[in-house]
Order: structure tokens, then sequence, then C-alpha cells
């Protein structure tokens, strides 16, 4: 299975492990970059913010991971983000009631339902504890954010579980400051932290996480004449109904028959579809799924998930939802401030249209998608402006002056490009490292740079290699791209 393949080359390679691992009672459900995950991680957040962000022109901030109770009673957090628990009486297991559930009945349960329905589907089935067969108590809700006390007072704060929260709360500024006209986009990147029951399979269910979030704010009168919309008219994208059938279609076309609500939202779904296209995820693979009323979170009044099929199934990687004025309004009203903007002749109390986007979901699938098996050796044929290193620098051995002669190469590169030098082991060993951690090119000192002052370079997907003059090195390197 690739998913244990993965885990394993995650941690002999450093690109992530578990947090404190070092200490048996490090709590799960926080795992560390390592530096070959930061690069990896930045690289993909670079291909965002120039496909998405800079493309349509939008803010980008940073904002505070601590906020203030209000702003969680005004969004609805304090009511509605709770997941359905049930204890063991006697051993005091803690399970997720829904997903227990499920797994015992084979079937889907939503995690939406009254907790007296739960009761009764483990009243009517006879379940008890999987760790001592004994019997639960009554399910409960349980609400998922980390609750802070700020000062000596300890004042009631939390850590924020949606980096979307500081955008709807920090937008009124950044329309007054930045001058700027409806529809914007304002993006943020960042940590949310969320208290999963259960956090499980790694990267894909945390406590502590990084999102990259866009919310779009518009006039909710101009949705169907969207100007933009005609730069992706005809693009195709893939979205699964409610019988799991995947209906591909032009954008055009989906608006036509309803499924997709407007030009505005189809438009938004287009460019996130185009941007994966480009991370190497198979597109074969992906889809927007349609959720119905009882599957959209609760401030959602039209919702796609964009998935990726894997080896564990479908992975949603980012949530798309028409936030309607569900947020600002709620803020205005609580708040006390007018949060209503110009736009044109009229005042409006704009619409949001929200990408939210799992960055360590996305990052695993790319991973999935780009590990291969091939010539007995395992690669990672990640796209090279991905790559957590574009170049790798080797003596073919040490002795001769070459380590200098590699060294002295390496230094021009190092500020031009992600390069990485290593001359221990065989060179035969040294590609191989490279191919695992998908390093597009490697470069090797060998006897005849000394007599030539050219370099072999190899590339990881076709292994082919030929020489080049030292001299040529950054304009060939600028120059090809896998």
């Amino acid at each position: 299975m690739k998913y244990e393949e993965i885990q394993k080359l995650f941690l002999e390679r450093g690109f992530f492990f578990p947090s404190s691992e070092i200490y048996p009672d490090s709590p799960a459900g926080f795992w560390d970059y390592g530096p070959l995950g930061v690069s990896f991680r930045n690289k993909f957040i670079d291909l965002w913010r120039k496909e998405l962000v800079r493309r349509d022109d939008m803010l980008e901030i940073d904002g505070s991971q601590i906020l203030s109770k209000n702003v969680f009673v005004a969004s609805g957090h304090l009511e509605n983000f709770s997941d359905p628990i049930v204890n063991c009486a006697s051993c005091n297991s803690v399970f997720r009631a829904d997903r227990m559930i499920s797994d015992i009945l084979g079937k889907n349960l939503s995690e939406k339902l009254p907790t007296d329905l739960y009761d009764k589907y483990i009243s009517d089935n006879n379940i008890n504890c999987p760790n001592c067969n004994n019997k639960f108590s009554l399910v409960s809700n349980f609400n998922m954010m980390y609750k802070v006390g700020i000062g000596p007072k300890q004042e009631e704060s939390f850590l924020r579980p949606e980096t979307c929260q500081t955008i709807f709360v920090d937008f009124l500024r950044l329309f007054k400051t930045m001058r700027i006209k409806l529809p914007i986009g304002i993006a943020q990147f960042g940590k949310s932290f969320r208290n999963e029951i259960s956090p499980r399979q790694s990267l894909l269910r945390l406590r502590e996480f990084y999102q990259a979030e866009i919310e779009v704010f518009f006039n909710p009168a101009k949705v169907d004449n969207y100007s933009k919309f005609s730069s992706i008219s005809d693009f195709e994208i893939p979205i699964c109904l409610d019988d799991e059938k995947i209906v591909i279609k032009s954008c055009h076309d989906f608006v036509k028959d309803g499924i997709i609500p407007n030009q505005f939202i189809a438009y938004y779904l287009a460019i996130l579809k185009q941007f994966f296209d480009k991370t190497g995820i198979d597109t074969s693979k992906m889809r927007f799924r349609k959720l119905l009323d009882d599957d959209r979170a609760f401030y959602s009044s039209h919702a796609f998930d964009f998935e990726v099929l894997t080896s564990l199934g479908w992975i949603e990687l980012v949530a798309c939802n028409d936030r309607s004025d569900f947020d600002l309004s709620r803020h205005s009203n609580l708040s006390g401030k007018d949060i209503t903007v110009m736009d044109d002749e009229s005042k409006v109390l704009p619409n949001v249209f929200e990408i939210s986007m799992g960055i360590e979901r996305s990052l695993y699938s790319i991973f999935e998608h780009s590990f291969k098996y091939e010539d007995q050796r395992s690669l990672l044929t990640l796209k090279s402006y991905l790559s957590p290193f574009y170049i790798a620098i080797f003596p073919l051995v040490n002795k001769n002056n070459l380590p200098e002669l590699a060294h002295n190469i390496y230094e021009d590169l190092k500020l031009d490009f992600n390069v990485f030098y290593d001359e221990s082991g065989s060179i035969g060993r040294r590609y191989r490292r490279q191919d695992e951690i998908g390093t597009p090119f490697c470069i090797t000192v060998d006897f005849e740079t000394l007599e030539s002052e050219t370099v072999t370079l190899r590339n990881r997907d076709s292994m082919e290699q030929i020489r080049i003059p030292i001299k040529d090195l950054k304009v060939k390197l600028q120059d090809i791209k896998l």
C-alpha cells in the first residue's frame, strides 16, 4: 500500500515526523516539518501564490492565531463546531461516535445527527466498547476549539480552528486602507488548531495544521454576469453528484444546467482545478463533490469539496463554500460595526466565496501521485518547481581536487537554486538518494572535469547524462524544467 511506503519515506528522509517523538507521552496529531518538508511546503505555497493569489490581484495577510471569544460567538463555532463523542464507562476510552458506528455497521453516518439518534444506533445494534466490550455512556457533543487564557486574569480566548475569521474581522480595515473595490480576494497562509478526538493517518488528520485560505468578497447581485467567466467558460471540470457518478462538462454547461449556481463560483472552481493540474497529481483522479444540504457546513449555502483519489480513497483537499453574508453580518451585529461598503453607487454587505485548502493533505496527495518504482529504484517524479532540491552536486570521488571543484560549483549556484551537496558513498547510491526525494538534476564532477571544465548533468526521470561546460550551468539549469 502506498500510504505505508510514503510514511516510511517521510520518516527515513526527514520530510515529516511526529513532534517530540523522543518522549513516550507526546500527544498524537502534532507533526514537525524537517528541512525537505519545509522546502517542499514553501514551494507549494509559492505556486499557490503565483497561480491563485497573484493571478487575481488578491491581498495577502497574516493574522493572529489567538482570537477573542466574541469572534467565535459571532462565527458560530462555539455553538456548532463540535463532533459527537461516546465514552466507555468502564475503561474510559473515548470514540468519535459517527465513525465508530460507521466502521462497525459498514454504513456511512452523518456527523450532524442528533445525539439521541447515535444512542439509538448503539442500543439497537448492541454496540459495546471495542476495547473492553462494556457499555457506553450517552453520546455528547465535543467542541474542538482550544481554549486559551490570556494574561493574569486568564481572559477567555481561543486558538483559531480556521484561518478565515481573521480575514473577516480585518475586512473593513483592508477595504479602506488598500483602496480596493469588489470583488476582491483576501488570502492567508498559516496554522489552524482543532482538538481532534482521534487524529490519525499522520498528515491527513492533525490537531495543528496549515491552511491556505482565500475569501473572495463580492456583490451578490453581480454573480451571473462575471467578467472573468469568459476566460474559463469552456474549461472542463469533473463534478461528482449524489449518485457518486462523475460528470465532466464545461463550466458553461454546468452553470446552464444549474449544477454550479452561478458564473462567479464556476470561475473559482475552474482556477482551483487549473492550479492542481500543475502539481503533478493525476488529473483523472481529481473531482469536485457537490455537497448536499446535510453535508454542508453550518455557514455554507453552496459547497463543493475538491477531492483526490489516493490509496486511502478519496481525500478532501479543499473546501469551496459560498458563505453568503453569514460571517460579515454576524460580526457586524455582535461588534456593532457597520461592515457595508460601496460598490459603484450602491451600499452592500459583501457575500463571501471561500477556497479553504488543507496543506498537509495536499502535500501527501502530491507525494503519493509522484511516488514510483522504476528500474529497481524508487523515485519521486515531483515537478521541478516543487522539488525540495533542484540540483544535487557530487564529486565522483574524494580525491584529486574533485571535492574542492564540486564545492566551488555548489557555492556558485546555491543563491540561485535550491542545491544539495553530497560526497559520501558510491555515486550510484547518491543518485538513488536524490531520486527518492525528487531532485530533478544531479551534477557530477569527475576526472574529465579536470581536463575540459565540463560536468555531467543527470536527468532524474530519464537518467540521461550529458556534459555541460561549467560556465554554462546557470543558463542551462534555468532553461530546463521537469
